[in-house]
């Protein structure tokens, strides 16, 4: 129940938001909401302010994920506003640099479907396929270890040499990992590529990020107003 000067206790809080009191003092703790004040007896007692703070909060969570919208929210009860709306800006540049890499991808898949990077006409050995595609060495053994390339094995010596098929998976892997795909999602793409020899899997795989990213991109919109409307 409110006190007459519309007071909340922490039960109260807790259900207007729907979280468990237990929660409501962890936010408390985190930072996320306001210091509470506290009556004779040491009960925590809450306000319309911290009500809007949980509210704010859970808008942010979606689009900034829970430890960013933390840390907006402590910066803006510590009275560091600029810190809190820095963290806002550094989540809309690295979306910004997500984007630009899923274009890379995009770039790739149109290349490997319209047969612009030609695979080579005979076997390459690793630092030639690396200078081909654009990455270290140690990427390509990194995507090995992982069981995302699988080259052969130069009789005699033990070098790796890769075939047309394998520069064309590593293509892939380098245009995936561009657009922060784990290595759990590339792995299906490139059985499907090797299996049927399509790119569709790819182009599948592409789209769907496109479309988490428009999504996100909304969600931190929402939540970027609603910081604005708490601010205010």
């Amino acid at each position: 129940m409110r006190d007459g000067e519309g007071r909340l206790r922490t039960v109260d809080l807790a259900r207007a938001v729907g979280l468990s009191t237990q929660q409501v003092r962890n936010y408390e703790g985190a930072g996320v909401l306001p210091p509470a004040g506290r009556t004779d007896a040491g009960y925590r007692v809450f306000g319309e302010r911290h009500r809007d703070a949980l509210l704010t909060y859970r808008a942010l969570q979606p689009g900034y994920g829970a430890v960013t919208a933390t840390r907006v929210m402590r910066a803006v009860h510590d009275g560091d506003v600029a810190a809190a709306l820095a963290l806002v800006d550094a989540a809309h540049a690295a979306l910004h640099e997500e984007r630009g890499s899923l274009r890379a991808a995009r770039k790739a898949l149109e290349a490997l479907a319209g047969g612009e990077t030609a695979a080579p006409p005979h076997r390459l050995r690793i630092g030639e396929v690396a200078a081909l595609i654009g990455v270290r060495t140690s990427a390509l053994r990194v995507w090995e270890e992982a069981g995302l390339l699988v080259p052969g094995r130069e009789h005699g010596t033990g070098y790796r040499v890769y075939g047309p098929a394998d520069v064309r998976d590593a293509r892939v892997v380098r245009a995936l990992r561009r657009s922060h795909h784990l290595f759990d999602r590339i792995r299906p793409v490139l059985d499907d590529l090797r299996r049927e020899g399509s790119t569709e899997a790819l182009r599948a795989a592409v789209e769907a990020r496109g479309q988490a990213l428009t999504a996100r991109t909304r969600a931190m919109l929402a939540g970027a107003a609603a910081l604005h409307a708490y601010l205010e």
